[in-house]
């Protein structure tokens, strides 16, 4: 899937929803088995509840590949659930040297066929571009995250320009808007209009609305470009919208929730 086709897919559904698939056995609902074939059956129904809604889905590798191979094979069983018209994103946070970077794209992009990875940029060009060979796929690069954490570096006023801006400046330069995205936290929903300064045309991942407190329509306002440019993604505010057997539907109710909040942007497209 490329970016034409997502932001068809955007105007379609008249949403910029992105669930995040973060399943953790711990939270599985009553009536579901606490193992590999639990999540397996969780992320079924919350793939088929929410696909009305959702033009993404965000699988965050680290609540797989906690398990071993088993946690690997639930991943790929996952990703083949997600529908061919909806972007699938591998966040598995990647990023080394060259060749190492290499046997990653390969990994999600070829074995496991995903539309995106996340990638984490700190070392430089060399481990960021064997990503962006990839044909008809998209590297979504960190730029500025919603944890704490984040002030260690890339908002640490020691930095003049913020660090954030600098990644995003330079980086914006390896690749185009067809193939690099950025991720950009939703609690850092004043920070859009400076981020779109520096990256005007690049689609934005936007982490944190729901349960860590971001706004979607605050990320709207600040951060669409005339394409949209935005995957906004929820997680636990989806996924965990009720712990009981109700819980399919609750996910459905929470995600048109969410697209209910951005479709005023969208129509504007």
């Amino acid at each position: 899937m490329n970016v034409s086709q997502l932001v068809n897919q955007i105007k379609k559904k008249k949403s910029f929803l992105c669930v995040g698939l973060d399943t953790d056995i711990s939270k599985l609902p009553d009536g579901l088995s606490k193992d590999t074939d639990g999540i397996l059956a969780f992320n079924k129904e919350i793939i088929q509840a929410t696909q009305d809604y959702a033009v993404a889905y965000k699988i965050n590798t680290a609540f797989y590949e906690q398990y071993g191979s088993k946690g690997w094979e639930v991943l790929e069983k996952t990703k083949d659930l997600i529908p061919n018209h909806t972007l699938s994103i591998a966040d598995a946070k990647r990023g080394d040297i060259g060749n190492t970077s290499t046997m990653y794209a390969k990994a999600f992009f070829e074995n496991m066929d995903f539309d995106a990875i996340t990638v984490a940029p700190y070392m430089g060009y060399d481990s960021v571009e064997p990503f962006l060979k990839f044909e008809n796929k998209i590297t979504i690069v960190l730029g500025l995250t919603s944890n704490a954490g984040s002030s260690d570096f890339q908002t640490n006023e020691k930095y003049n320009p913020p660090l954030y801006k600098t990644v995003l400046e330079r980086i914006s330069k390896w690749g185009s808007p067809d193939n690099l995205m950025f991720v950009i936290g939703a609690t850092k929903a004043d920070a859009l209009g400076e981020v779109r300064k520096i990256v005007p045309n690049h689609f934005l991942l936007i982490p944190g609305v729901g349960a860590q407190g971001g706004n979607a329509g605050d990320v709207c306002s600040y951060g669409m470009n005339s394409m949209g440019g935005l995957l906004i993604n929820s997680s636990r505010g989806i996924i965990y919208a009720s712990s009981e057997s109700d819980f399919a539907n609750a996910a459905h109710l929470k995600a048109k929730e969410l697209a209910e909040q951005t479709s005023p942007f969208v129509d504007r497209l």
